[in-house]
């Protein structure tokens, strides 16, 4: 039985709980993020400690502190005199009434009574809560100082689009793998990554230890990887399912906002040839020399042809019909110009062909016509989705339709401020680390209940793995540590029960 840690003394549904510890309970015991439970007379209170705090019942003792060399002493007043206190914020209840018991946890719409009893939340109580690991619920983590583990409900999560955030080196790119991992078990989504950095392929990197597997280490043929850059491949001895190549006449204004049909003309003009094509027109020539710089960057790009041999976006739907998750890795080609216009490009034809394919499945009435919902994971989000962008890019269209043709979106920024705000409202859970800009904080829980507490909880995780999770996927916002991946134990606890009963049968072969 989870031992009492205090009682209420003070109460608001607008301003949270206050919690007058026990001589017995130790301050320093006390930690941001936690969860407990306060026993009300009809309701059980679950919530999140949100300060911690010292309190004297005489000012005095502040002003001139007594001798406390004398262990004695120093007892006595902590029973008396001086107490500890902490701030919670109840978010649901989760029993002790008809409704609760038989519709699950419920959102707070009261208080809890003076001097009620405040308990640690117990592993019980995390999985009424967030639910056990099951066909549909991952574990992703566990609570802050808890050995719990926290599950979300990725069928729920990928209803909608998401979005993960943190400045750089706080554990984004594992937090993102292990959530793709989940994704590709326990939904019937599918994943289409754009990976600028090569980190989600065969393999990944970490800064303290040996590279890591990638997704299609761990599921084999449920992932192709397909690739930008052949010899990049090699070199990284990755072998590609297929080497994505561009044509120029593929690309089309939407995709670089000119128009298609100069595109390999002026990028391949000499000077001599371009005054030639200047002549009888109203075009200036500082213009067309400006533009012919700004093309020549795509120009430049290896996978950029005349004509590909071979349409990669016929080849990726392939994938994904047949439940087949796809990673494009960007290889040596990681300038933004090129990750913005490949991931565009294709991401708006594969978006066009689902709206496509979607209407016909409503028109026929017909379930099995639908294609299987799609999550497109980009990274540096915030350069498809500014103010400025965010409405000719086919990302800001896929965040504000909220999956309306069975595409979503899961985006990973160091710099969510730079996000179009529109864009930011309908992401539908939200998952960061440690973010230290003013801006960043307020636009990622722009919105949020409880914004404040949960600024005081944000601002005191941990530089690396640890992280903040609320939203649409969950009952409510929790701190939680990411779960380890990397080790050969990790590997072995994220493999699918039926895998890893299979492996152990080989054993006895």
């Amino acid at each position: 039985m989870t031992e009492r840690l205090g009682i209420v003394t003070l109460a608001s549904l607008e301003r949270g709980t206050d919690v007058r510890l026990d001589s017995s309970t130790s301050i320093e015991d006390m930690v941001v993020g936690r969860y407990v439970t306060i026993e009300g007379q009809k309701r059980r209170f679950f919530g999140m400690i949100t300060d911690v705090s010292l309190g004297v019942t005489d000012p005095n003792l502040t002003l001139t502190p007594p001798d406390v060399s004398d262990p004695f002493i120093a007892e006595v007043l902590a029973g008396t005199s001086t107490f500890g206190t902490i701030h919670v914020t109840p978010m649901l209840t989760i029993g002790g009434d008809a409704e609760t018991i038989l519709e699950g946890p419920q959102p707070v719409k009261t208080i809890p009574g003076h001097f009620s009893a405040v308990k640690l939340a117990s592993e019980s109580d995390i999985e009424l809560v967030f639910g056990k690991e099951d066909p549909q619920r991952f574990h992703i983590g566990n609570p802050l100082d808890m050995e719990v583990k926290l599950c979300l409900d990725l069928e729920e999560l990928v209803k909608r689009s998401n979005g993960i955030f943190g400045k750089s080196g706080t554990g984004k790119t594992f937090l993102t793998r292990i959530l793709l991992i989940g994704i590709l078990q326990k939904s019937k989504a599918v994943n289409l990554v754009f990976d600028m950095h090569n980190e989600y392929g065969w393999k990944g990197t970490r800064e303290d230890g040996p590279p890591v597997q990638g997704l299609k280490q761990f599921a084999g043929s449920r992932v192709a990887v397909f690739t930008l850059d052949e010899e990049s491949s090699k070199r990284r001895q990755v072998s590609a399912d297929f080497v994505v190549n561009i044509g120029y006449d593929e690309i089309t204004p939407e995709d670089i906002a000119i128009l298609r049909s100069w595109l390999r003309q002026v990028t391949e003009l000499n000077d001599q040839e371009l005054e030639e094509a200047l002549k009888g027109t109203a075009i200036h020539e500082s213009s067309l020399q400006s533009l012919k710089r700004g093309l020549s960057t795509i120009g430049r790009l290896g996978f950029v042809v005349p004509k590909a041999p071979e349409d990669a976006v016929k080849r990726i739907l392939d994938c994904l019909d047949r439940n087949i998750n796809v990673v494009l890795e960007f290889g040596r080609y990681r300038e933004i110009s090129a990750y913005l216009l490949v991931a565009n490009m294709l991401s708006r034809r594969i978006y066009n062909r689902y709206q496509q394919r979607m209407e016909e499945a409503i028109a026929a009435d017909n379930e099995a016509m639908k294609p299987n919902p799609l999550v497109i994971t980009i990274e540096e989000a915030h350069k498809f989705l500014s103010t400025e962008v965010a409405n000719k890019t086919i990302f800001g269209t896929i965040a504000r339709e909220m999956r309306k043709y069975n595409v979503s979106l899961l985006v990973i920024d160091q710099r969510p401020s730079g996000i179009d705000e529109e864009v930011m409202s309908q992401m539908g859970t939200k998952i960061t680390c440690l973010l230290d800009n003013e801006k960043d904080i307020d636009s990622v829980l722009a919105g949020v209940s409880g914004k404040s507490e949960l600024k005081s909880v944000l601002a005191r995780l941990a530089p690396k793995q640890q992280a903040l999770i609320f939203g649409h996927a969950v009952p409510m916002p929790v701190a939680f540590q990411p779960r380890e991946y990397g080790s050969a134990q990790s590997y072995k606890d994220f493999a699918p029960q039926k895998e890893a009963e299979e492996d152990i049968e080989k054993l006895w072969d």
